[in-house]
């Protein structure tokens, strides 16, 4: 069957590449291996979101009188793991609804591209059929990255997929690696009574984050009991007994050997781009990513890549606007759109990390402010002196403003704290409309708020500070 538009892999920049195709008047068929939704909706995103729901809700018991609440409890690790499998599952029913809505045909199977408007598609049961269409998007997403000493093997060593569905709760366990991933089930695991260490190789956890970030969510993560040992890489480990035995290098070149009934491996994603017909039709790759341009178009002329088999931040809201921008740019050469999309910004893309206390920021770290040549001026506001994070019993964390010195151009914001990434928007969104200080100043925010942290963060910049 003849299709406009072919759509491989169904996660958050597949199935809105579908979508928006078809709203665009398209005929689209979209092809998925496993469940629609991808990993971010089956496997990532959405249930390790009701995981950190569950963690948090047993830290309010556990915690309750603090609130003059007298309440407890015991946490039932099968029902947590129950409710975040029914979070996804709620999720992939959903986008089952909008593939029909939608009018898009779904053709379960892995997807390969045979030859430019082919694509062969191998059933589960072996058997294969091929389709074909005048554009193609390839949305195959990515995997954890496995590194040579720590080989996952799904049950001593697991990766972030077989963390979500252990089961039974380690008393013990090994987190290599403390971005997103590492931090979150970190929080989790320790909230639920595991004992958890972090081995990460940066010299500090969250190392993509702004310094102050850093140093603040290691302080809270030592005072959960947490242990945290940065400067540090697993060099082997020893699955032979009932546990895990993890030789672990430090900084100045000693070894200690560390033990636990799981290691978990959080080192990063790979994208899925082997065996997907790259090399066949000279489709470039670079660094392990198919190389784009700016609307998302291959080296190859109707072909698309989007998400993170693409060089662009590996996040679900990344893939779903590089998928719209596939869709509208295929549309405008085919006079069913207006205009062209407008080009992504990367470095206007906010990052959030959902462990106690969350993180969220966009924009230039302090650091790389400087180091892009900018005179700055940095305001912080610390939570403690919030009064609505003095309600709800958080005043953990800050929000930390950076602006340009010279024209009040604002650079970059970085928050730590309850409910942080609800709020970053605000600083996006601002950075988009290329909004300056006095302007976040002069915009009355609503009190009491987490979110009038941001102007009052930015009168600090400014030597006006009321609260602090």
């Amino acid at each position: 069957m003849a299709y406009d538009l072919i759509v491989i892999g169904s996660g958050p920049g597949g199935y809105p590449a579908a979508i928006r195709a078809s709203q665009l008047g398209f005929k689209v068929a979209i092809i998925e291996k496993e469940s629609l939704g991808g990993v971010c909706l089956n496997w990532g995103c959405i249930p390790t979101k009701a995981l950190l729901k569950s963690a948090q809700v047993y830290e309010y018991v556990k915690h309750s009188a603090k609130y003059g609440i007298n309440a407890s409890g015991t946490h039932d690790f099968g029902g947590v793991i129950k409710f975040s499998r029914g979070a996804a599952e709620k999720m992939n029913k959903g986008v089952q609804f909008l593939m029909k809505k939608n009018k898009i045909d779904v053709v379960m199977g892995y997807g390969k591209v045979q030859s430019k408007g082919k694509v062969e598609v191998t059933a589960a049961d072996g058997s294969k059929q091929v389709l074909e269409a005048k554009y193609i998007v390839i949305a195959t997403g990515g995997r954890s990255r496995e590194l040579p000493n720590l080989k996952q093997d799904g049950k001593k060593v697991i990766g972030y997929r077989e963390a979500m569905v252990l089961p039974e709760q380690p008393k013990s366990m090994i987190i290599v690696g403390s971005g997103a991933i590492g931090v979150e089930f970190a929080y989790v695991y320790n909230s639920m009574g595991t004992k958890v260490t972090i081995v990460e190789f940066m010299p500090r956890i969250v190392p993509v984050e702004d310094e102050d970030i850093s140093k603040e969510l290691e302080k809270n993560y030592k005072k959960q009991g947490i242990e945290i040992m940065t400067n540090a890489s697993v060099e082997s480990l020893d699955t032979s007994g009932t546990g895990v035995k993890a030789q672990v290098k430090k900084q100045d070149g000693s070894i200690v050997t560390l033990e636990a009934e799981v290691v978990l491996s959080a080192v990063g994603v790979v994208a899925n781009i082997e065996n997907i017909g790259l090399e066949e039709n000279g489709i470039k790759t670079e660094k392990g990513r198919i190389v784009v341009d700016k609307y998302q178009q291959t080296s190859v002329p109707g072909i698309y890549a989007i998400g993170d088999c693409s060089p662009g931040q590996a996040l679900a809201h990344v893939a779903s606007k590089e998928g719209i921008n596939a869709a509208e740019h295929m549309a405008y050469l085919e006079k069913k759109h207006h205009h062209l999309p407008e080009a992504i910004d990367y470095n206007n893309i906010p990052g959030c990390t959902y462990c106690t206390p969350e993180i969220s920021s966009v924009g230039y770290t302090e650091k790389a402010a400087k180091e892009a040549g900018y005179e700055i001026k940095v305001g912080k506001l610390p939570f403690v002196a919030s009064g609505k994070a003095t309600a709800v019993g958080a005043t953990e964390g800050f929000v930390k403003v950076i602006y340009d010195a010279k024209y009040g151009e604002f650079l970059g914001c970085h928050m730590i704290g309850y409910n942080v990434t609800e709020m970053i928007a605000e600083a996006v969104v601002a950075r988009k409309l290329e909004t300056t200080a006095h302007e976040i100043l002069n915009a009355v925010h609503p009190h009491p708020t987490m979110s009038e942290a941001l102007k009052e963060a930015t009168a600090a910049a400014y030597g006006e500070a009321i609260d602090i």
